[in-house]
């Protein structure tokens, strides 16, 4: 991991004590938002690589359906606290990453990439994790890229995740949600390899732009 300032280290259930009550990623990925009348995102196939394009105006959905050949499917849905345009069908993480390069350089919208884990290995998703308070000291990331994997409600998943990465992993927010941050970098191959990896062991991990990610904790121990 690649951070600019003196890591903190705290336990994984000592930061979890803090926290309150909040709504599990699938949830928000699944689940409607009732007030904003837009359907929510459905997730991935398995083996799908899945383009979520923030657009959360009108305007900004048809300057990305322009950009778009005819042939791409896209619905507008929700995630998390986002309005995003859902393009999926993807089989390669590259061809993702081009499409995400594409869209941000004609468009200027940015995307979350996803994929889903495989069937015998996903995550229980009965209980849902917490959301983060203040009470950590937050600190912005900068410009780069954000490896993000939902710990389900379930600290053990660090030592795993820490495996997988091969070092030390962090406690990030990003929609009011908490996170285990795998990785922040600079390097975008670096990024896609470790989410590659990740989802490959069966975590469901995502890939954002690191501008929009809180970090609460730089290294976390059980």
């Amino acid at each position: 991991m690649h951070f600019n300032f003196v890591q903190k280290f705290a336990t994984l259930s000592s930061v979890l004590g803090l926290a309150i009550a909040g709504t599990g990623l699938m949830g928000g990925i699944t689940s409607a938002n009732a007030q904003s009348g837009v359907p929510a995102c459905q997730p991935p196939t398995a083996g799908e690589y899945l383009l979520l394009v923030v657009s959360p105006t009108a305007e900004n959905q048809k300057q990305l359906r322009n950009a778009l050949p005819n042939e791409i499917k896209t619905t507008t849905c929700q995630y998390l606290s986002d309005t995003v345009t859902r393009i999926g069908g993807f089989k390669r993480i590259d061809d993702a990453n081009r499409w995400a390069r594409y869209i941000n350089n004609i468009v200027g919208l940015s995307a979350i990439i996803t994929t889903r884990p495989g069937e015998t290995q996903s995550p229980p998703q009965a209980q849902q994790p917490p959301v983060p308070t203040v009470a950590y000291n937050p600190q912005a990331l900068g410009e780069g890229y954000a490896v993000l994997v939902d710990y389900f409600n379930r600290p053990e998943l660090l030592t795993s995740v820490q495996q997988a990465v091969g070092g030390n992993v962090g406690l990030a927010s990003y929609g009011q949600r908490p996170y285990l941050l795998a990785v922040y970098t600079t390097n975008q191959q670096e990024a896609y390899r470790t989410l590659q990896r990740l989802n490959e062991r069966g975590f469901f991990a995502v890939l954002v732009d690191s501008r929009k990610v809180i970090l609460l904790r730089s290294v976390v121990r059980l």
